[in-house]
């Protein structure tokens, strides 16, 4: 299936038993239901025990979600009532006296919530964008950004180009990328526009 498929299409389609789209949610969203459950300051196993049931109700109840663009909130939600149940039952399993108020920490919870679904939207809009690059694009941005940094001259043999080639190629495909409709919400209104000129 093509990387540019829209939320609520692979909620739909998850809704009608796809298995590619159920397990592009899940991968889409696993970070982000970690990322609620680390703020509950759950063990490791309690914490896999929580994804593990938000995944599990997310099956049984995802037949019922009528607004599949609201997929994002609506497991946020499930997230979260499954922390807390969780973390009463770390409590009371613990008799520790000095828990957190979880309750009165949700509008902190909202907050974050708000800035970690932005963050995997924003890397899944990323990885749809460079999907949609040719492949010398890609090869060469990959090449580019790698830990271990590579030379131009290596960069050049590998993807037989002239060392002068490489920053007007990279220019191109990173405006390019900016262009690319995926990226449109997450980029300032000059992005699309901005440098690099023709197509690569």
């Amino acid at each position: 299936m093509a990387e540019d498929s829209t939320l609520a299409d692979l909620v739909v389609r998850a809704q009608k038993g796809d298995q590619d789209a159920w397990g592009r949610l899940v991968e889409r969203y696993a970070p982000f239901v970690w990322a609620i459950c680390n703020r509950y300051r759950l063990n490791l196993q309690d914490r896999d025990d929580v994804a593990q049931m938000v995944w599990l109700r997310t099956v049984e109840k995802l037949g019922s979600l009528q607004q599949p663009e609201a997929f994002a909130g609506w497991l946020a939600t499930v997230t979260q009532r499954e922390c807390l149940h969780a973390s009463r039952a770390v409590r009371r399993r613990e008799s520790n006296e000095h828990a957190l108020d979880l309750e009165r920490e949700m509008g902190d919870e909202s907050v974050m919530i708000g800035q970690e679904l932005e963050r995997c939207e924003r890397r899944a809009a990323l990885r749809a964008a460079f999907a949609q690059l040719p492949p010398h694009c890609r090869q060469l941005l990959l090449l580019l950004a790698q830990e271990q940094q590579l030379s131009y001259r290596e960069i050049a043999e590998r993807l037989c180009l002239s060392i002068g080639g490489i920053g007007p190629t990279r220019g191109r495909c990173l405006a390019r990328l900016r262009r690319s409709p995926h990226l449109k919400g997450f980029l300032g209104p000059a992005a699309g526009s901005a440098g690099g000129g023709g197509d690569v």
